[in-house]
């Protein structure tokens, strides 16, 4: 039996993507570094809950909350809410990657938005891993170092938005997002998903409508999920009965 020889690193298409999307992440944390030392947070601080906390829209929930003069267990509460996807992304990547040993620990630390959303745009399950490492290592090292390069700069920035920073993550998402629209029934789910979260945006706080939209996609495709088996159940018993 012969085996498909696995491509090497440099033409792999997950790495590759993994690479795009860390880059176009990486850089808004210059926005992070900047925000969160404006909104009162030292410049250690900062750079200790990039490291840490590590997930992006978690990370701005906290700053938010202190910046609005919040508590700082007001500020964890949001984060920790924001952060909950993070863990039914975790239940996928595990199976996906199957990491061993301490690469768990390491694995559940950058299975974030991207990582996530690398690893599960392949079909390939080398391919797979390969994306999720690329995604999540990439993002943490250029996440951080673009972090300390804005808490250094601070207010010299101005607003993020001037420099285009605050849509480079988004891009990169359309980018992974769009080659998976090809039936009718992912367009369906991610417009049902734009809906909701369009909806949920003026009354949720900053990043629970993600989740929302995350479970509904769930429940989605939970749904296709039983219908299917019930029509193999209906048919194996006409078959039978036949």
């Amino acid at each position: 039996m012969s085996h498909a020889v696995p491509r090497p690193l440099r033409s792999s298409p997950g790495v590759r993507i993994g690479v795009s999307v860390a880059l176009a992440t990486g850089l808004y944390g210059i926005s992070f570094g900047a925000l969160s030392v404006a909104a009162g947070l030292t410049f250690w601080q900062t750079v200790a809950l990039s490291a840490l906390m590590f997930t992006g829209g978690s990370q701005f929930a906290f700053v938010g909350v202190v910046s609005g003069g919040g508590a700082g267990a007001s500020a964890l509460g949001a984060a920790t809410l924001v952060g909950l996807r993070n863990a039914v992304y975790g239940m996928n990547m595990n199976a996906l990657v199957r990491p061993r040993g301490w690469r768990r620990l390491l694995a559940a630390h950058v299975t974030i938005d991207e990582s996530n959303a690398t690893a599960s745009s392949q079909t390939d399950p080398l391919e797979e891993r390969r994306g999720f490492w690329a995604a999540g290592l990439g993002v943490w090292v250029l996440w951080n170092s673009f972090t300390v390069l804005g808490a250094l700069l601070g207010n010299a920035l101005g607003d993020p938005g001037r420099w285009g920073l605050d849509g480079a993550a988004v891009a990169a998402f359309l980018g992974l997002l769009w080659p998976r629209l090809s039936g009718r029934e992912p367009v369906a789910v991610a417009a049902v998903c734009a809906l909701v979260t369009a909806l949920a945006i003026p009354v949720l706080p900053a990043g629970v409508p993600i989740v929302v939209a995350a479970v509904v996609a769930a429940l989605m495709g939970r749904s296709r999920r039983d219908g299917g088996r019930d029509r193999v159940a209906s048919g194996g018993g006409t078959e039978a009965a036949a």
